[in-house]
């Protein structure tokens, strides 16, 4: 267990145990505190409420693990389990708020926190309440940067099939595709609850005007991530539709080619079953060499000249040609 104490407005971060962090909790007027559990929790592990002193309150869930999105405000503190994007996973933060202090939680390393408290000296959070927003707020941009680096490698990808496409493409569009799920999946409910709670406090005539401020930005923020992700997801589909309509193209392709190749050698195959016929006439009239010659060959060389002035007529060949060139050869 690792634990952070961010005292304010001086901004001196310490690391100690946590009967330090226990004993700062009881006494300090403004504090941020952070405990980093190991990812792989004991199943007799004590509540984490209880060693920092807090076992007055309900915060069975503070630490837990696997606890679902939480967003609730009750009385002077609120409890929140907030998710975040840590590279190609989601991490979730516990945080409980009050007047004087914001603790969070989490399992494993969190890059969002040192996120968080890298703004400090430049936001100047006047209290605890302005650092959870501060939390909120960079969580959601963990969410908006993963979302905008998976739409822009979408786009790429898309750019990509059309000059040359293989097979690893739809296997990377798949990867990003679940990308957009697992963000919009594991956001939606934390944003759902968080809305009807944070609407509901809002609603309050007692609520601060400055608090009022945080929330309608946090509010704006998370619906123009939400927008960012359903985009990513629009833009993944519309990739997956312009991979198969290019795979249709060259499935028409080939059938266009073996069109050609019928009409070729539909009238060569009628002039050899005809003439492969026993027929008396066949058989018996039919038998010297300069008819074998003007039949059995020449009326075949005469068709497949036929059909070639006709599809050269008809520009089919060019056709064919463009269809199998590369724009990166032009």
């Amino acid at each position: 267990m690792i634990v952070s104490m961010l005292s304010m407005p001086e901004g001196t971060l310490t690391c100690g145990h946590v009967s330090e962090a226990r004993a700062r909790l009881a006494t300090s007027r403004f504090l941020f505190v952070d405990v980093e559990l190991p990812e792989d929790g004991a199943p007799d592990e004590p509540p984490l409420a209880r060693l920092l002193g807090l076992e007055a309150e309900d915060l069975a869930w503070l630490g837990r693990k696997g606890e679902s999105a939480r967003a609730e405000i009750f009385g002077e503190s609120g409890a929140f389990v907030v998710p975040a994007v840590d590279v190609d996973r989601v991490i979730h933060v516990h945080a409980l708020v009050t007047e004087r202090y914001l603790v969070t939680v989490h399992r494993g390393s969190a890059p969002l926190i040192g996120n968080v408290t890298a703004r400090f000296p430049l936001e100047s959070p006047p209290d605890s309440v302005a650092m959870l927003f501060l939390l909120l707020d960079e969580a959601m941009e963990t969410y908006r940067r993963a979302a905008v680096q998976a739409l822009l490698e979408v786009e790429d990808l898309e750019d990509a099939m059309f000059r040359r496409r293989g097979p690893e493409q739809l296997y990377r569009l798949s990867r990003l595709r679940r990308t957009a799920a697992l963000l919009h999946h594991t956001l939606l409910p934390y944003h759902r609850v968080a809305e009807e709670s944070v609407t509901r406090r809002v609603m309050n005539r007692g609520f601060h005007q400055e608090r009022q401020q945080l929330v309608r930005e946090y509010r704006r923020t998370a619906n123009l991530v939400l927008a960012d992700i359903e985009s990513l997801q629009e833009t993944a589909r519309r990739a997956f539709g312009s991979y198969s309509s290019l795979v249709s193209g060259d499935q028409n392709g080939v059938i266009n080619r073996l069109a050609v190749v019928s009409t070729i050698f539909l009238p060569l195959t009628f002039l050899t079953g005809f003439f492969g016929m026993n027929f008396a006439y066949l058989t018996d009239e039919l038998e010297s060499g300069a008819v074998f010659w003007l039949l059995a060959v020449g009326l075949q060389v005469v068709f497949l000249l036929v059909a070639l002035y006709v599809l050269h007529r008809n520009r089919l060949w060019r056709m064919l040609r463009e269809d199998d060139s590369d724009p990166d050869d032009e």
